[in-house]
């Protein structure tokens, strides 16, 4: 892996600030890795959600309704620091059932790290949906951790609620209706203590983030890949931001074509 961004030599040639990361050209450790993604210190109070996602090179964001296919070894060590940096995972429910979400699981690596941080053992899984059309005897919901958050309006199915409840999910509420209300869900879980938060999608739920203002971070693994199909992309609501919103590169990293690339939208406080 080498760092392209910052970039390790200054421009006159001379050794520049490099940043956190391991040694260009070998594979980074963990802790390398961690150093590299680490969250803002200090914390936002209201917490900050960043963004893990993979598009191919035509822009697609998944192939045949599944990421795998655009991944790579090294895309998947980052996906499992960012895992085990983060308080919560937040995901759609669409996402849910096409990808086989499991609980996050402990990782010996990172458990001193987050037994100092005031972490659990693993992230909690935050699944975000206002029907709740969710299968709860998964092992999601059966054998966490900690126990998986269910995210939804207070106006849910009454049945469904229960439903999730015996199951052993903790319901938060994050809209007064029937639908979820993307900025209310980074309040609702900070509020909690899950300031650390990681949304892995899918592109529906990434989309209203976007729409209302409440993604601070978009880690992008950019695949050596082509698809063509009919594969969305990455992010999309129906809903169109009337300005682009603009989001500043903070770091990219290259491993075997892939490029890991992150943009903060506002200041990572360091």
């Amino acid at each position: 892996m080498r760092r392209l961004l910052p970039p390790p030599t200054g421009d006159d040639g001379t050794n520049g600030s490099p940043g956190p990361g391991g040694p260009d050209g070998k594979q980074w450790s963990l802790t390398d890795l961690a150093a590299a993604y680490a969250y803002p210190d200090p914390l936002p109070a209201e917490g900050w959600l960043r963004a893990n996602m993979v598009t191919s090179l035509d822009g697609a964001g998944h192939h045949e309704g599944r990421s795998q296919p655009l991944s790579s070894s090294a895309d998947m060590r980052i996906f499992g620091v960012l895992r085990a940096l983060a308080d919560v995972i937040v995901v759609g429910a669409g996402t849910v059932r096409s990808e086989g979400y499991r609980p996050a699981r402990r990782r010996e690596e990172f458990a001193a790290a987050r037994a100092a941080a005031g972490q659990g053992p693993a992230a909690a899984i935050a699944v975000v949906s206002a029907g709740l059309d969710l299968d709860f005897s998964l092992p999601l919901f059966t054998e966490p951790l900690v126990p998986t958050l269910v995210v939804t309006g207070e106006a849910a199915p009454p049945e469904r609620l229960a439903a999730a409840r015996a199951a052993g999910a903790r319901v938060v509420f994050a809209g007064d209706g029937a639908g979820v209300e993307p900025a209310r869900v980074r309040a609702e879980l900070a509020a909690l203590g899950h300031r650390r938060q990681l949304t892995e999608g899918g592109p529906g739920l990434l989309g209203r983030f976007v729409t209302a203002g409440a993604l601070d971070e978009l880690c992008l693994t950019i695949s050596p890949r082509m698809t063509a199909g009919t594969a969305g992309r990455i992010a999309y609501d129906g809903t169109p931001l009337e300005v682009p919103r603009e989001l500043e590169p903070v770091s990219i990293l290259e491993e075997d074509g892939f490029l890991f690339t992150r943009y903060a939208a506002r200041s990572l406080g360091r």
